[in-house]
C-alpha cells in the first residue's frame, strides 16, 4: 500500500530480496528474485535468507507472497563445497512446513529445481499465478537443445529453440498441466493478489501430530 517496503537483510545476498509490505492494510511478507544480481539465480547465501524469512512469516503468521523469476541455482565448484544442495534444501522445508497463505507470481523465469524451491505448486502454494511471457521448464530453451541435438546444425537449433519455447516454455502449457491458477496481464497483479489473500485468510491446515520437522543442517 502507498509504495511503503520495508526490506529485510537489503546488503545480504542482493539476489534474493525478503521484505515485508502491506496489502489493503494486511502485512504481507515478499520473496522475490532479484535479476539484476548473478541473474536471479539462488545461491547458498539466498536460499538461507529465504529460509528464514520464510520461518519468520510463518512463525507470526503472515501471509507469503513469492514473486519467480529464477534461471536455476548458482553454479559452481565453491557452490558445491559450501553444500548448496543442502542450504537449498532449507528452502524447500521451510516453504512445505509453513501453514500461512502462498501465493506465487512466475514474472519471467521459473526453471526446474530453483522454481520448485521458489513454492511452485507442488511445493504447496495456494494459487499460482503467471504473466503471459513467463518462461516456466525444466530448464531454459537454449541449454534444453544443446543438450538433446548438440550434433545437429546451427540453422536447426536455433528451429528447435523456437519449438521449445512455443511448445513448452510458456504458461499456457504449465496451466494446462495444472501447474498454474491463471495468467494475468502485469496491472492485474494487485487486484489477483488481494483477492487471494482475501479467499485464504481462513487457511486451517490440519497435519499428524508431531513435535516438530527435521530442518537441514
Amino acid at each position: 500500500d502507498h509504495g511503503y517496503i520495508f526490506d529485510i537483510k537489503h546488503d545480504f545476498s542482493p539476489n534474493m530480496i525478503t521484505c515485508l509490505v502491506r496489502m489493503a492494510g494486511q502485512t504481507v511478507g515478499i520473496v522475490a528474485n532479484q535479476p539484476d544480481v548473478l541473474a536471479g539465480s539462488i545461491d547458498v547465501d539466498a536460499a538461507d535468507k529465504a529460509a528464514r524469512f520464510i520461518r519468520f512469516c510463518d512463525s507470526f503468521n503472515i501471509p507469503l507472497i513469492t514473486f519467480v523469476d529464477v534461471p536455476g541455482f548458482l553454479p559452481g565448484v565453491e557452490q558445491e563445497h559450501r553444500g548448496i544442495i543442502r542450504h537449498g534444501a532449507k528452502m524447500l522445508f521451510a516453504y512445505s512446513e509453513a501453514t500461512v497463505p502462498k501465493v506465487t507470481v512466475i514474472v519471467r523465469k521459473a526453471y526446474g529445481g530453483s522454481f520448485l524451491a521458489m513454492c511452485s505448486r507442488d511445493l504447496g502454494a495456494d494459487v499460482v499465478l503467471a504473466l503471459p511471457k513467463a518462461e516456466i521448464a525444466v530448464m531454459g530453451p537454449e541449454g534444453a537443445v544443446n543438450i538433446i541435438f548438440r550434433k545437429e546444425k546451427e540453422e536447426t537449433r536455433i528451429e528447435r529453440i523456437k519449438e521449445y519455447k512455443n511448445k513448452f516454455a510458456n504458461p499456457y502449457y504449465a496451466a494446462s498441466r495444472k501447474h498454474i491458477d491463471a495468467i494475468i496481464e502485469p496491472d492485474q497483479i494487485r487486484p489477483h493478489l488481494i483477492r487471494a489473500l482475501h479467499m485464504l485468510r481462513g487457511k486451517n491446515v490440519r497435519r499428524l501430530e508431531r513435535k516438530h520437522g527435521n530442518i537441514p543442517v
